[in-house]
């Protein structure tokens, strides 16, 4: 018994680490809009912390998920990185995440948490801006 109570601790303690919250590059923050970037850019700033909106050509929710991105970067005055899901595929992060429209938050180049398209957890989050908000304040700090 003492054994399973250490364990489950152990557990807890390890997913409480890995939820660390992170402060994103000081370029992200005081904008709020939108960066658009190529595929080339993650060549570059392979050890910064951002946060990515993958986009595709249309979109299958009722209300525009990039229109409850951009709510929260105006709240927050915080900038996404924005890329074609062309350019994305040509990323290293399409090895884990293959289905968009996503947003992934990075710390030192590696992914940190994603939005799953096929997800059901995940749907709320791109189309209601308080889950959104909640998903993304978990993980980061909205001010520097």
């Amino acid at each position: 018994m003492y054994k399973k109570i250490i364990s489950i601790l152990f557990i807890i303690l390890l997913v409480a680490c890995t939820k660390e919250k992170i402060y994103l590059d000081d370029e992200y923050y005081n904008n709020g809009e939108y960066i658009e970037v190529d595929s080339n850019y993650f060549n570059d700033n392979s050890h910064k912390n951002y946060i990515i909106y993958v986009s595709n050509t249309f979109c299958m929710f009722s209300v525009p998920c990039a229109d409850i991105f951009e709510e929260y970067m105006k709240k927050y005055n915080i900038s996404f990185l924005s890329i074609k899901i062309d350019e994305y595929k040509k990323t290293k992060f399409y090895e884990k995440v293959k289905y968009v429209p996503t947003v992934i938050i990075v710390r030192d180049g590696k992914i940190l948490s994603y939005l799953n398209a096929e997800s059901d957890d995940d749907i709320n989050k791109y189309q209601d801006i308080s889950e959104f908000e909640s998903w993304v304040n978990k993980y980061i700090y909205y001010e520097k």
